[in-house]
């Protein structure tokens, strides 16, 4: 347990050690992020707690664009009080170098882990107002739940995942456990690149590389069920991955579930969920159909598109 007092400066609190244990593995934070995690939503007390925060050297700030919140970060002093405490026993073990080095991100990259976190959010937020829903894991390090497949012409693929969710929901006849990686979409990478995580993870799933990862024989995949979570920056963007989805090799029905950031960040529990075969249902006979879309098609926008497809796709629940 990290001391109660840390050289006088402030009195630190149960929620402070899960605070600033969240920031050493998600690197960057906003205060309302902050507030949706630990404070229940209040930006208030949110802001009281993280300027004592800083006042005592613990958590600093990086000021953005003036239409951009500040992202928060951790500070040397307190990574070394949560290490030299055994707070952080459960990740890598890093030097005060390693870990400042970590932290060093591009603006590119904390814009996009800013993304993971407001993801992150509002699943927390979501869970905040259920009754029967319960978070037991939402891994943002990519390192800790990174793994291998060989897929056939490339050879073995190291896949580092934007996140890993695992979610508890309560039935009448008990409690099912469910598994969840995320993909938060960079615009920047091709849909190829896209594409060719997603069959990773199907490969992972069939060849039994994550059951192992908890613990069973390569056999018992079916009884290690996950989906992989794509959040698109757009509906284009979401439509035009469910595309692609169907025509890989193999294609990929259900096991991606897509959606767009501001539907994950508003309902992340509603009917906000397109898999590529809803995708495939609602545009099948249109001129949208997938069978007449080549492959290699070359880009352009379909607005017609997109606001056929928002009317007629019957999107999923997340949970049962």
């Amino acid at each position: 347990m990290l001391a109660k007092v840390i050289q006088n400066d402030i009195q630190i609190q149960a929620r402070d050690l899960t605070l600033l244990r969240d920031l050493f593995e998600s690197r960057v934070m906003t205060s309302a992020q902050a507030a949706a995690l630990h404070f229940a939503g209040s930006k208030d007390a949110a802001k009281k707690r993280l300027q004592k925060l800083k006042a005592a050297g613990l958590v600093n700030e990086r000021t953005r664009r003036p239409t951009e919140p500040a992202a928060l970060f951790l500070t040397a002093k307190a990574f070394s009080h949560l290490r030299e405490h055994g707070i952080l026993a459960e990740y890598p073990t890093l030097s005060v170098r390693s870990f400042e080095k970590r932290a060093a991100v591009s603006e590119l990259t904390m814009r996009h882990e800013l993304e993971v976190m407001d993801v992150k959010a509002a699943f927390h937020s979501a869970v905040a107002k259920a009754e029967n829903v319960s978070i037991t894991q939402f891994c943002t390090w990519p390192l800790l739940h990174q793994f291998e497949v060989s897929r056939s012409g490339h050879g073995e693929t190291t896949v580092k995942p934007d996140g890993f969710i695992r979610i508890n929901e309560k039935e009448q006849d008990g409690v099912s456990e469910h598994a969840f990686f995320l993909e938060v979409d960079r615009s920047s990478e091709s849909l190829d690149t896209l594409v060719a995580k997603a069959t990773c993870y199907l490969a992972h799933y069939f060849s039994g590389g994550f059951a192992e990862r908890n613990g069973a024989p390569r056999t018992a995949f079916k009884e290690y069920p996950f989906r992989v979570l794509i959040v698109c920056k757009s509906a284009e963007r979401r439509n035009n991955t469910a595309l692609r989805l169907l025509q890989n090799n193999p294609p990929i029905f259900t096991h991606a579930h897509l959606t767009t950031l501001a539907e994950v960040t508003a309902e992340p529990f509603g009917a906000v969920w397109l898999t590529p075969a809803a995708y495939r249902d609602a545009v099948k006979g249109t001129a949208f159909d997938t069978e007449r879309v080549p492959v290699a098609q070359p880009y352009r926008s379909q607005p017609d598109r997109e606001a056929y497809v928002e009317k007629q796709a019957l999107k999923c629940l997340l949970l049962s």
